[in-house]
This record gives structure tokens, C-alpha cells and sequence, in this order.
């Protein structure tokens, strides 16, 4: 995988871009259309990550944060598909979120870095994606990370227009 670049538009919030800054580090920037710590809340509790991270918009069959430095998470779909496993390294309300989790096939860790920056209202996330190596990398691309990863985004997207609108 050597392009530097792959862009897919969203909603009218704005697009999510997704970036190779190295050969190691998949980059992806989403604007939302709430406050930070709205959509630091989204990624941090349970009870609102459960309703928008799988891919496929089924709410997880199980939820599992505990959100401390060396803390662990567990997300478990529906179905047979693998859970997401990780564990928490640094964690700044509601500016930056750090974990390190085993998705590549390799079985190597990977550390994925969230940066929450709130303009105007509105929060610009910055999710990268940093690799122990390239073949791990271009490995996550190859099994749609980007992809899945894009329209997880879209979900929560969604996720917190409802919310800002009152539904729960």
C-alpha cells in the first residue's frame, strides 16, 4: 500500500479523511458537530460507546472500560466476529485518549492515539493509528480498517446528533 491518501465524504457535518503520514501510522480526521467533551464522553462510557462502535450499527453485546492508565477495554459485537480488546495508556479528559491493542495479524501491538481539539463547538478528531511495522500497517489496510474504522465515525456521528436532539 504506498498511496498517501484515501478521502471518503460523510455526512454534511464534513468528510473523515484518511492519511498515511508514515509507514507505519495510519491517520484518520473527523469533524463532529458537538463539543469535545461530548464526543470524548462518546468514546469513554459504556453505556454510549455500546450503541455506535460496531461497523455494522448493532449495538455490542458487551461493553467493558475501565478507564485508567493501564486499564483495560472490551468490546464484544454480536455474532461471531472477534472482540476489541485493548488497554488504556494515557488518557487527558477530554483532550486525548492513548491505547494499545493486538489487531494485526503479525500479533504485534498497535497504539492508537485519539486528539480531541474542539473549534468552534465543533471537535476535530485525530485518530492515528501507529504500527509496530509497514507489513503490519499495510495488513490493517488490507483487512479494511480504514474502511470500518470510517464508518464506525459515521455512527457516532449519528450517535451524538441524536443525543444533541434529545433522544437517548
Amino acid at each position: 500500500m504506498d498511496a498517501k491518501r484515501v478521502s471518503q465524504p460523510t455526512d454534511d457535518h464534513g468528510s473523515a479523511q484518511v492519511t498515511l503520514p508514515s509507514d507505519r501510522e495510519i491517520l484518520i480526521i473527523r469533524a463532529f458537530a458537538a463539543p469535545r467533551d461530548v464526543v470524548f464522553e462518546a468514546w469513554t462510557k459504556p453505556e454510549h460507546l455500546a450503541r455506535w462502535w460496531d461497523p455494522n450499527r448493532e449495538r455490542l453485546a458487551s461493553c467493558d472500560i475501565d478507564l485508567r492508565p493501564n486499564g483495560t477495554f472490551r468490546f464484544i459485537p454480536r455474532g461471531a466476529k472477534p472482540p476489541f480488546i485493548g488497554t488504556y495508556r494515557d488518557i487527558l479528559p477530554p483532550e486525548r485518549l492513548v491505547f494499545s491493542t493486538v489487531v494485526a495479524p503479525s500479533g504485534a501491538e498497535s497504539i492508537g492515539t485519539l486528539l480531541f481539539e474542539e473549534r468552534d463547538g465543533r471537535t476535530i478528531l485525530r485518530l492515528t493509528i501507529a504500527c509496530a511495522t509497514k507489513a503490519d500497517r499495510d495488513a490493517l489496510l488490507q483487512m479494511r480498517v480504514d474502511a470500518g474504522t470510517l464508518q464506525t465515525l459515521e455512527n457516532l456521528s449519528e450517535y451524538i446528533a441524536r443525543l444533541s436532539a434529545g433522544a437517548r
